[in-house]
């Protein structure tokens, strides 16, 4: 009888200890970055898992703070991203983000639907980008698709990582100019002056104003505040 019982409770003890997800499934490690602790925890709390797989969230409220957060957690798989944080402006904290950890794979998470600025993320070096607007079923798509890029297929099959807006000609034109025009007209568009250009970018001043004139000339203006005009 003892015996029994014995066998009985480490029966019951083993399955009370049970992890819910099993040993064999990892949980993946996302870190979201938005300066509304409102909007940290409703992602926090709609999306505890995805596949069965957990969903272990770190949070930061600053550019600042989530570099420290990644730069002392080495298991961090993506990182979602906001535009305007306050302590960066734009897309200015996924470039600071990107050259302090190249290897990081970064979504921006923002309310921001322009096709000319999701361009300019992906020329920067984002991994996806995350509407604010969209719906949860499309946000589950796209950290999937973020979380495991190898799966094409199957019943959480990969989002576009990239939201296509509706574009102009005047958008195709810069973005035909690269990677590198893009990161000048971002600063530029942040109120940089070249000299502050020259400084971030490691580029001499004249050929940041190589740069500027040939985004002038692409975008039909004759001046640089009429250029920013456009993009207000």
């Amino acid at each position: 009888m003892q015996e029994a019982f014995r066998q009985s409770s480490e029966s019951s003890s083993s399955v009370a200890v049970a992890p819910v997800y099993g040993s064999a499934i990892s949980p993946k490690r996302v870190l979201l970055v938005d300066d509304h602790e409102l909007v940290r925890v409703g992602v926090k709390s709609m999306f505890v898992e995805l596949d069965g797989t957990p969903i272990v969230w770190l949070d930061a409220s600053s550019l600042q703070e989530a570099l420290n957060v990644y730069g002392s957690d080495e298991g961090i798989d993506a990182v979602l991203l906001d535009l305007n944080l306050a302590d960066c402006k734009g897309l200015q904290g996924l470039r600071q983000f990107i050259h302090a950890y190249p290897s990081a794979r970064i979504a921006i998470f923002s309310g921001t639907q322009d096709e000319f600025v999701v361009r300019q993320a992906r020329a920067l070096g984002a991994v996806g980008y995350v509407p604010k607007g969209a719906t949860a079923v499309e946000v589950k798509n796209t950290l999937a698709s973020l979380l495991w890029p190898q799966r094409s297929r199957g019943a959480m099959a990969a989002g576009p990582l990239f939201p296509r807006f509706p574009a102009s000609a005047m958008y195709d034109r810069v973005a035909e100019l690269g990677s590198r025009h893009l990161d000048i007209l971002e600063q530029v568009l942040s109120g940089c002056s070249n000299q502050e250009i020259s400084t971030s970018t490691g580029l001499s001043l004249g050929t940041v104003k190589n740069y500027v004139s040939s985004l002038l000339l692409a975008l039909d203006v004759k001046s640089r505040s009429h250029m920013i005009s456009l993009f207000r």
